[in-house]
């Protein structure tokens, strides 16, 4: 029998890239096999976000295109996922006629069931409704041979003022930490090196458990996996930032160098604001500590432009943070109302003229400290996992170094998954440029 088809369009941050993973991986055990051809298609999923209005816009645009493909395929199954689908619920059948499959993340796992209803019934269902207990464990279909996303929970309790998190994922539900090492240590034996481990507050893991297993205890049971030679995890509050991890991330061998730290903003009048939980110097004392135990630790961070209230000083105060901590990568957007988030009626709106300014001023200074950051890195060796072949340059290979340095370097044999020095030599803003010498292979 022909295997059906499937088309996922992906919005949003890696938890949605993984939740598209393990979509396919329940789809795939139904007959279906990827495609990237959303007209050779017999079930297009559209898995959406809502974090900013732009990604919201994007993925209703691409659920209108292809409403009208199935006009001219009326067999096509058409489906939203995703954050807009948890939070628009069947509100959204009203705007899209021919959709027949709305379910949030929560409901991942009833995917099978629902296409059963709409084969049986044909009509429309939807599901979004927030399930009892931890996250259900699912198949996936990585595309990745060597890097592989491992969701460790969902929800979040934390309920900034600017996010949607807490309404379209729900409250704080972490996996029993058995599962989660059981999966890691079967990834492991199917050939995975990296493992990047997910939550919406990652570091709060745990909470919802009653083994007494936290963050930092999990952190150390992966660290035992046998095969498994990096770990990463994304992205963590600066509030459960607690001694104990940052101690424990210290002691394990195969936590890399590298933390993503949202700081948000620089100023403790927009923190307070945002209901962020902490102050600058707080945060600044987090990232002391870090670099005291791991000299060597490379720092991102997440910063809101014009957020409501947000004054020239406010985001004067922004820069010099970002200068002061010398962070290796920011990723800064402008603030965007969200429906059903407190911060959406707040007084203070910032121009959008105003925030395109400042937008500009923010990445003129992150350009300059990237480019600083990895010029210094040049001549010095660095241990880069293989990924596969460059994007950019067919004939390069390409990996990252542990402080998630993307490298572009010359023939490695075609040895994917291989732990390879490389000597920089040359850097730019976003990437290195290196060549292979001997190392060590694993």
């Amino acid at each position: 029998m022909t295997a059906k088809r499937l088309y996922i369009k992906t919005f949003g941050c890696q938890m949605n890239v993984h939740d598209s993973e393990r979509i396919s991986g329940l789809l795939r055990n139904e007959g279906y096999r990827l495609t990237e051809k959303p007209e050779e298609a017999d079930m297009i999923i559209v898995n959406t976000c809502s974090i900013r209005e732009k990604s919201e816009q994007k993925g209703y645009s691409d659920l209108g295109r292809f409403a009208q493909l199935k006009r001219d395929k009326p067999g096509l199954v058409l489906g939203m996922a995703g954050c807009v689908a948890q939070q628009e619920g069947e509100d959204v059948l009203r705007r899209f006629k021919g959709l027949d499959l709305v379910f949030g993340s929560s409901n991942i796992a009833n995917v099978p069931r629902m296409i059963e209803t709409i084969t049986l019934k044909s009509q429309p269902v939807v599901m979004v409704q927030e399930p009892p207990g931890p996250p259900q464990t699912t198949p996936a279909v990585r595309k990745d041979r060597v890097r592989a996303w491992v969701s460790i929970m969902e929800g979040c309790d934390r309920h900034c003022a600017f996010c949607v998190v807490p309404t379209t994922r729900g409250r704080e539900r972490s996996r029993p930490s058995a599962e989660i090492v059981h999966e890691v240590t079967h990834l492991a034996e199917a050939g995975y090196k990296e493992i990047t481990l997910l939550g919406q507050t990652v570091n709060s893991y745990g909470k919802s458990l009653e083994e007494g297993v936290d963050f930092a205890d999990l952190l150390a049971m992966l660290n035992g996996v046998d095969g498994i030679e990096r770990i990463r995890f994304e992205s963590p509050h600066p509030c459960d930032m607690t001694p104990k991890l940052i101690e424990t991330m210290a002691e394990l061998s195969k936590v890399c160098e590298y933390l993503h730290l949202p700081m948000q903003s620089g100023s403790d009048t927009v923190l307070e604001r945002m209901g962020r939980g902490y102050t600058l110097d707080q945060y600044r004392r987090i990232v002391t500590r870090m670099r005291q135990l791991v000299p060597d630790m490379a720092f991102s961070t997440d910063i809101i432009i014009g957020f409501p209230g947000e004054t020239e000083d406010d985001f004067q105060e922004t820069l010099d943070a970002v200068s002061e901590f010398e962070f290796d990568n920011v990723f800064y957007f402008n603030y965007s109302r969200r429906p059903n988030t407190p911060a959406e009626r707040f007084e203070g709106q910032v121009p959008e003229e105003v925030k395109a300014a400042r937008f500009e001023r923010l990445s003129t200074l992150e350009k300059s400290l990237a480019r600083r950051k990895n010029h210094a890195l040049i001549d010095t060796v660095q241990e880069v996992l293989v990924e596969g072949r460059s994007k950019r340059d067919r004939v390069k290979f390409t990996g990252r170094t542990r402080s998630n340095k993307l490298v572009h370097f010359g023939d490695a044999n075609e040895e994917i998954g291989r732990l390879l020095n490389v000597r920089i030599s040359s850097a730019g803003s976003t990437c290195l440029e290196g060549i292979p010498i001997p190392s060590r292979s694993r």
